[in-house]
């Protein structure tokens, strides 16, 4: 018996199907029966779903004589499915990457309960994802009513007699059913585990007609079977479901509209308590039984929320124009010859360079006062005792009016004048493997609509423009073309803790992350696809845990544009270390590192410890975005070590100690050789002596 039977109708969705049994068959978790059941579709369905089954044991193809819907097919597979929960899902949707561990690991720990409600996300025919429905478990009854986002034990879906309708919106009776019977033994796991598929047309759900009236049927169908108590429960979340029905084009025609709106509401007159006033807005839409009304309310709220929209993005422009005048008035008064103003990674938080020269700048040069910048929703991540200014706001104008010195190692916001006298340090944040600068115009896919004239422009504001390296010297002097700026060829100042932390230290970090001494500690830190969406990297995480075994430990983190977290399946040889502050505490902590082409591998080379390429997809990463040399050639000062293009290539080097030998040792020492060759732990006094200590210097 499998822990879980999942269940994929198919009927015409040949260019879907695969892309759907595979989200299922490479889950790390794999205790699973995948029955498919061809709905006598008259496309390649079956034909897809017979190959599957003969190259994999664990999918079953059950073939309907006649179409009969999605409801008997679910019911097909449901009758046949032998595991201990059943997951519906259709044919064009999607499991997302580690959904069954988690939903393993829920079921465990909430007791085994009969319903577990899912999250979920949803993608257009543009691979645009947006957020989808999320479980609440006070209110399990919101969530829409599908048979793909949430879990049924089985026994209790077979004790309870439940089955799927025939016809359309055949979930809504028995995923209703089910939720209301689950009662206490109902549970939530609070994350997106489908990915629902939003096609361009040919969908039920984009094809409009009365057939959208079986909704009305459905409910009447529901609420006459539920009791009183199930039917005080129902009806809010009924009316919701009709009137998001009726008020989209997509369903229901223009001249259907008047008489859905009729069913509705005999439906609600019907079932809806003769001494209970409605509480939702739904609920009294329908209690008024007036079409007319109804029209009214829809298009009154909708002048209200176009006005409301107005009336803030007119709100909005007087301030930035006020802030502008302000700003503009600021820059009549003197400089402050002790200011300066930090920011990085696009005003994300204290981090990165200009947190190292801020810091050094504190001890040797405490006569400059540092001010960073911070967007609002990352002004909590500032540290205690350091000042900032949030973007856009009247006190970031001030200080940009009148900072003698600017710090970033991105760009600063709202497209400030600079002013002469003003010093702007521009520090960078990796050195450069992939093509930057210019040099994107020949890769179009990594530009994302970049205005190069405004590169252009933010260059010419640069007075240094700091090196790690001569290769980074070189490639900024090409990619990043003016007079205005001159190299500063000190080392990365955010390297200097690698040359000044201690063992005591060292230890405290890993023992902080809970990682016992005799544990060998992996860094996994890829970077990002400028032609991906989320982070989805190139391999089974936790079924490389497995294969490594306990001896090692896999700190995970992934790249910030993907966010806070990782989304890993739960393993004890997995810590996801992506909201960790900084990620060199997790480089002084790795005993190797494992990247694919992240500017990480620069800085991780100062603590001269093994470095492991894993570039599964570098000919289409070159191609896509282009890179200043052969990072999998081999060759010295190119290859900063082992090299693997497989999960098991991977997972070999391991296991088999050629992640660490003479001649991975040899490349790595040419690697530091060429990349790190100013980096010694003084970086950062450097810049501020610099730029801070020897104005002299400057002119």
């Amino acid at each position: 018996m499998s822990r879980f039977s999942v269940v994929v109708p198919a009927h015409r969705v040949q260019g879907y199907l695969r892309e759907c049994l595979d989200s299922v068959l490479t889950q790390s978790f794999g205790d699973l029966e995948l029955l498919v059941v061809d709905d006598a579709s008259p496309d390649a369905c079956a034909a897809i779903a017979g190959e599957y089954a003969q190259r994999d044991p664990r999918v079953r193809l059950i073939r309907l004589a006649a179409h009969a819907g999605p409801g008997p097919a679910r019911n097909a597979g449901a009758d046949r499915a032998t595991g201990d929960h059943l997951l519906f899902l259709d044919g064009d949707d999607l499991l997302l990457p580690g959904a069954l561990a988690a939903i393993d690991a829920a079921l465990t720990g909430h007791g085994e309960p009969d319903v577990l409600l899912l999250g979920h996300d949803r993608v257009d025919w543009w691979d645009t994802v947006r957020p989808g429905g999320t479980p609440d478990a006070s209110r399990p009854l919101a969530l829409p009513p599908a048979a793909w986002n949430r879990v049924f034990r089985r026994e209790f879906w077979r004790a309870r007699h439940l089955a799927f309708s025939e016809g359309a919106y055949e979930d809504v009776v028995p995923v209703h059913t089910a939720t209301l019977r689950a009662g206490g033994r109902l549970a939530v796991l609070d994350r997106g585990c489908v990915r629902w598929r939003e096609r361009r047309g040919g969908s039920f759900s984009t094809t409009p007609g009365r057939h959208h009236f079986a909704l009305v049927e459905r409910y009447e169908e529901l609420l006459a079977a539920a009791g009183p108590d199930d039917r005080a429960r129902l009806l809010p979340h009924a009316a919701a479901h009709l009137l998001a029905v009726l008020d989209d084009p997509g369903r229901i025609r223009a001249g259907d509209r008047r008489d859905f709106f009729r069913e509705a509401a005999r439906l609600h007159r019907t079932y809806a308590p003769a001494s209970t006033e409605p509480r939702t807005p739904g609920e009294k839409a329908l209690a008024a039984a007036s079409f007319a009304a109804h029209e009214g309310l829809r298009k009154a709220e909708s002048r209200r929320l176009r006005v409301t929209r107005h009336l803030g993005r007119q709100k909005k422009k007087l301030r930035a124009r006020a802030m502008r005048a302000a700003y503009r008035a600021d820059l009549y008064r003197s400089l402050d010859p002790h200011l300066a103003v930090y920011g990085a990674y696009w005003n994300r938080a204290v981090s990165c360079n200009p947190a190292a020269i801020h810091a050094k700048a504190r001890e040797l040069a405490p006569h400059i006062r540092g001010v960073w910048v911070v967007s609002g929703r990352h002004q909590d991540k500032v540290p205690p005792g350091v000042e900032y200014v949030v973007e856009g706001s009247r006190r970031y104008w001030e200080a940009m009016a009148r900072a003698t010195y600017l710090v970033n190692n991105s760009s600063f916001p709202g497209g400030f004048t600079k002013r002469p006298g003003q010093v702007y340090l521009q520090t960078h944040h990796g050195t450069p493997l992939k093509k930057m600068g210019l040099d994107q115009r020949r890769y179009p896919a990594g530009t994302h609509g970049i205005s190069f004239q405004k590169v252009l422009d933010h260059t010419d504001q640069w007075d240094f423009s700091l090196s790690a390296n001569p290769h980074s010297t070189e490639v900024w002097e090409r990619v990043y073309p003016s007079t205005a700026y001159q190299p500063l060829e000190a080392g990365y100042p955010r390297n200097d803790v690698y040359f000044t932390t201690d063992d005591e230290r060292i230890a405290r970090i890993r023992e902080h992350l809970g990682i016992a001494d005799d544990r060998t500690v992996l860094l996994y830190a890829p970077t990002h696809r400028d032609y991906q969406k989320g982070f989805l990297p190139r391999l089974d995480l936790r079924r490389l845990a497995e294969r490594l075994g306990p001896r090692y430990v896999v700190l995970v983190r992934a790249h910030y544009f993907y966010g806070g977290d990782a989304g890993l399946d739960p393993h004890p040889g997995l810590v996801d270390v992506t909201g960790y502050a900084r990620v060199e505490d997790l480089c002084l902590a790795a005993d190797a590192l494992v990247t694919d082409y992240s500017s990480l591998m620069f800085d991780y080379a100062c603590l001269d410890r093994p470095i492991v390429t894993y570039a599964p997809d570098w000919q289409a990463y070159r191609l896509a975005r282009g890179t200043y040399f052969d990072l999998l050639s081999g060759r010295p000062g190119e290859t900063p070590g082992a090299v693997a293009t497989t999960e098991d290539e991977l997972a070999d080097l391991f296991r088999d100690g050629g992640w660490d030998t003479p001649g991975t040792t040899e490349l790595r020492t040419a690697f530091r050789a060429r990349f790190c060759p100013y980096d010694d732990g003084r970086a950062a006094e450097r810049v501020v002596r610099r730029l801070f200590l020897a104005p002299a210097q400057r002119s």
